[in-house]
C-alpha cells in the first residue's frame, strides 16, 4: 500500500512530512506543506491529541461523536493523524520507522525535549541523512532566554509588535490573530523548501530553526530600520501610517473608509478630485504632510464626513485613489472576490460531514495562463484516524 493520498498532486507531491508539532506555529507550517501536495502525517498524543483540540469555544458537536474545535480545524487540513505515546518504547520505535521513510520532520518541543526522547539532531541524521528538520521554539534555540515557553501574545509583546499596534503608546493592542505563531510557521515552511532544494544538490538534509521571536522581528520592516538606522523608536499611533500621509482610516457620513495616498501623483489626483490646493502650506510634499499629520487628517475628515461611504468609494475609484471598506470576517468570506481567489474550500470531515474551510493562499498556473486545479483537499483528521493506513505503510520495505 502506498501512503500517497488518492488524487492529490502539487509541487511537493511525493514529499513525506512527519509532523510532531502542536498548537499553531508548527501545525501551520505543516499545513502549508500539505497544501502544496506533501503527504503529512500528524503525530499526536493518545490522550487529547493536539492542544488545540481543546481550544474553544466555539466547538462543533456532531451526533454520536466527540466535539470538534474550530481552532484545530483552522490549522490541520491536508494531514493524516496517528496517535503515538513517545514516552514508550513502542511509540519511539514507530516514530523512528517514520523518520527512516520521511523527507521532513517538524517539531516545536521546548529546547532539549526531542534530545531526551532519543532523537537529537545528530541521531536524526544517523537515522536518515536526507531528512530535513524544522524546529520552532518561542525565543530561539540558544541565547540567554532560549528555555522560555513560546506563546503568541507573549511573543507579540516581547518582539515589539504590540508596541506598534493600538491607538497610542499607552493603549497597545494584540493582533486579532496569533500573528507571531503564524509568521514562525510561514518562515519555517519557507526554510523547509529551501533545505529541500539544497538537498537536491547535496543529497543531505539540514536542520532549519526559527522562533516566534524571529518571525515577529522578521516583519518589523520600516519600523526596524527606523530604529537601527535612524535611531527612532516607533510606537502605536492608531489607524494612520507613520511615514505616509494621508494614509489611514477616516469617518464618513454613514461609516468609515480607508485611503492610501502613497505618492505625490496620488496626492495631486486626490486634491483635484476634492477641490483642495495641493500646495497648501505644510502639505505640498509627503514629509511635510507627515509632519503636519493632524492638520491633514482634520482636512480629509471634514470632507469625507459630508459623503456617504459607497458613493465616496465610487468617487475615489474614478479619480484613481486607492480606497476600501473595513469588512468583518463574515463579509470577507461572503465577498465574491474572496471566493474567486480559491480562499474557501469544501471538505468532507469524518464526523462533521461537509464543512467549508479557509483555503490555501497560493494558486498555480501554466505559462499559457491555465490554472493547475490540483486535487481535493483533505479535512482535518479526527485523532488517530489514519492509524491503519500509516501502520500498513510502515510494513513496506524501505
Amino acid at each position: 500500500m502506498s501512503l500517497k493520498w488518492t488524487g492529490r498532486t502539487g509541487p511537493l507531491q511525493g514529499i513525506i512530512v512527519v509532523d510532531l508539532t502542536r498548537a499553531l506555529a508548527g501545525p501551520h507550517a505543516a499545513m502549508m506543506l500539505g497544501d502544496l501536495g506533501a503527504d503529512v502525517i500528524k503525530v499526536e498524543a493518545p490522550k487529547g491529541g493536539d492542544d488545540t483540540r481543546a481550544w474553544g469555544p466555539p466547538f462543533v458537536t456532531p451526533p454520536d461523536a466527540e466535539r470538534e474545535s474550530t481552532y484545530f480545524l483552522s490549522a490541520n487540513r491536508n494531514k493524516r493523524s496517528i496517535a503515538l505515546d513517545l514516552k514508550t518504547d513502542g511509540g519511539r520505535e514507530s516514530l523512528q520507522q517514520m523518520i527512516e521513510r520521511a523527507d521532513v520532520l517538524l517539531e516545536n518541543f521546548r529546547t532539549g525535549v526531542l534530545d531526551r526522547l532519543g532523537f537529537s539532531s545528530k541521531r536524526l541524521a544517523e537515522i536518515n541523512p536526507r531528512l530535513v528538520v524544522l524546529s520552532i521554539t518561542g525565543f530561539g534555540h540558544d541565547g540567554p532566554e532560549s528555555g522560555r515557553s513560546g506563546y503568541d501574545q507573549i511573543a507579540q509583546g516581547e518582539a515589539g509588535l504590540m508596541s506598534l499596534t493600538g491607538s497610542g503608546p499607552d493603549d497597545v493592542h494584540r493582533f486579532g490573530v496569533p500573528i507571531a505563531d503564524l509568521l514562525a510557521g510561514m518562515y519555517g515552511a519557507f526554510g523547509v523548501l529551501a533545505a529541500l532544494r539544497e538537498r537536491d544538490r547535496t543529497g543531505r538534509g539540514k536542520v532549519v530553526r526559527t522562533s516566534l521571536l524571529a518571525g515577529a522581528v522578521g516583519v518589523h520592516a520600516f519600523q526596524g530600520t527606523k530604529w537601527t538606522v535612524a535611531g527612532e523608536v516607533g510606537q502605536a499611533q492608531g489607524n494612520h501610517h507613520p511615514s505616509i500621509c494621508p494614509y489611514g482610516l477616516f469617518p464618513t457620513a454613514d461609516g468609515i473608509i480607508q485611503i492610501s495616498v502613497g505618492s505625490e501623483g496620488l496626492w495631486h489626483r486626490f486634491c483635484k478630485g476634492f477641490g483642495i490646493d495641493p500646495d497648501l502650506e505644510g502639505m505640498s510634499t509627503n514629509p511635510q504632510r507627515v509632519e503636519s499629520r493632524l492638520d491633514v487628517i482634520e482636512l480629509v475628515s471634514k470632507i469625507f464626513k459630508t459623503h456617504d461611504t459607497d458613493p465616496l468609494l465610487t468617487l475615489l475609484a474614478e479619480i484613481g485613489v486607492p480606497a476600501g471598506k473595513v469588512r468583518n470576517i463574515q463579509e470577507v468570506y461572503e465577498w465574491e472576490q474572496t471566493k474567486s481567489q480559491g480562499l474557501l474550500v469544501d471538505v468532507e470531515h469524518q464526523t462533521l460531514g461537509t464543512v467549508t474551510l479557509p483555503g490555501p493562499p497560493l494558486r498555480f498556473f501554466e505559462s499559457d495562463g491555465t490554472e493547475v486545479t490540483g486535487t481535493n483537499h483533505l479535512a482535518p483528521p479526527v485523532l488517530g484516524a489514519d492509524e491503519a493506513l500509516v501502520r500498513e505503510w510502515l510494513k513496506e520495505v524501505v
